[in-house]
């Protein structure tokens, strides 16, 4: 639960601007990251300080906020500081205001940064799945740059110290007790400067491109797994390292089977004849083979028949699923004169008492046996 605005800066709620101005300046003071290094505990209190300040400066924001609290607030899309980055961001005039120096010196610059990682879905068929297959990808993406080899430079040149923070990356202010080591302006905490950079990319050390790539998906992939390919996301920026491409697997459906985790399902539709004779029938197999099915006598309609070892593969090596045939028994919607004289026939001999309500209770033989 958010805490309140005012209590976090220490002021009435009918404070002035000067009077939330001097709390905030007094408590970023006190918490700031840079006084209190390895300290969650201060970094979190800087953001919910720095979140009320920008709350309770701003007359619209402190308008809603009075009238309708966190949800009003909230509702119109704010969302406060995700980290210290956005706040030196955003208060950087008042930093400078507060302590004789901006800190806009901590944004990101020239600083490498890592690519973006990537994500692709790749549709498969049963088939595909069953046996494995090598995919071709084609991504637009940022390309490290093959004419600098991803340093920024023009062909031939090199870069030079930085003259304000003679290489070293960072710069040191001192404010009374208050001191503080900041990324370098002049060079963005690279400790060097590119006076002449690549032409083609213009010193980012990527560009736009299209690049294809081929990966082998293993046998029996399950569905909705997820395949990373190290260093095939998006290139660094200013000689970052690459981001990941992440593939997502998605299975298309299949005419006959379905799958459930390792195991294939197959419907199979018989007669009643043989349903209660029995039959032999024979199904193409993903593998391309053919398997003989043997539909054993008195079989009922939603039993299913284990196929030991005919599933998908493992695609980490271990045993093979199974297939699983369910059987539908197909009834027929009128007979003939002759058919119907032999259900008759078959009918007398079974001895059949006709249609009955199946009791939930145990009759007869069982209520002698259990006792009931």
């Amino acid at each position: 639960m958010k805490k309140d605005y005012y209590a976090l800066l220490g002021v009435p709620r009918n404070a002035t601007q000067e009077e939330i101005k001097r709390a905030y300046r007094r408590l970023a003071l006190k918490y700031h990251p840079d006084r209190n290094p390895g300290d969650p505990e201060a970094e979190e209190r800087f953001k919910e300080i720095s979140e009320a300040y920008e709350v309770l400066s701003d007359p619209e924001k402190r308008a809603i906020y009075d009238a309708q609290g966190h949800a009003g607030l909230h509702q119109r899309g704010f969302r406060g500081f995700e980290d210290v980055e956005d706040i030196f961001s955003a208060f950087s005039d008042l930093f400078e205001e507060f302590f004789g120096f901006s800190f806009r010196e901590r944004s990101p610059g020239r600083k490498p940064r890592a690519g973006a990682d990537l994500s692709y879905e790749v549709s498969l068929s049963l088939e595909e799945v069953y046996h494995g297959k090598e995919v071709e990808i084609t991504l637009e993406k940022y390309l490290r740059c093959e004419e600098c080899g991803g340093s920024g430079l023009a062909p031939g040149a090199g870069p030079r110290y930085c003259p304000v923070c003679k290489g070293r990356g960072h710069v040191v202010h001192s404010e009374g007790f208050f001191r503080l080591t900041t990324t370098c302006p002049h060079c963005q905490g690279m400790g060097t400067l590119i006076s002449d950079p690549c032409p083609r990319c213009h010193g980012e050390g990527r560009v736009w491109g299209k690049r294809r790539l081929r990966v082998k998906i293993p046998p029996g992939v399950e569905e909705g797994s997820v395949i990373r390919v190290p260093g095939e996301g998006e290139a660094g920026l200013y000689g970052g390292p690459p981001g990941d491409l992440y593939l997502k697997i998605r299975t298309k459906p299949h005419a006959y089977f379905r799958r459930e985790g390792k195991n294939l399902v197959l419907t199979l539709v018989i007669g009643v004849v043989d349903a209660i004779l029995g039959a032999r029938t024979e199904v193409q197999h993903l593998s391309g083979e053919t398997i003989p099915i043997e539909i054993p006598r008195g079989t009922q309609p939603g039993d299913r028949l284990l196929l030991k070892g005919k599933g998908l593969p493992d695609p980490r090596g271990g045993e093979p699923g199974d297939l699983l045939v369910e059987i539908e028994v197909r009834l027929p919607s009128r007979v003939n004169r002759e058919q119907e004289e032999l259900l008759r026939r078959f009918s007398e001999l079974e001895k059949s008492e006709g249609p009955q309500v199946k009791s939930r209770k145990k009759s007869g033989f069982w209520r002698k046996i259990f006792k009931e």
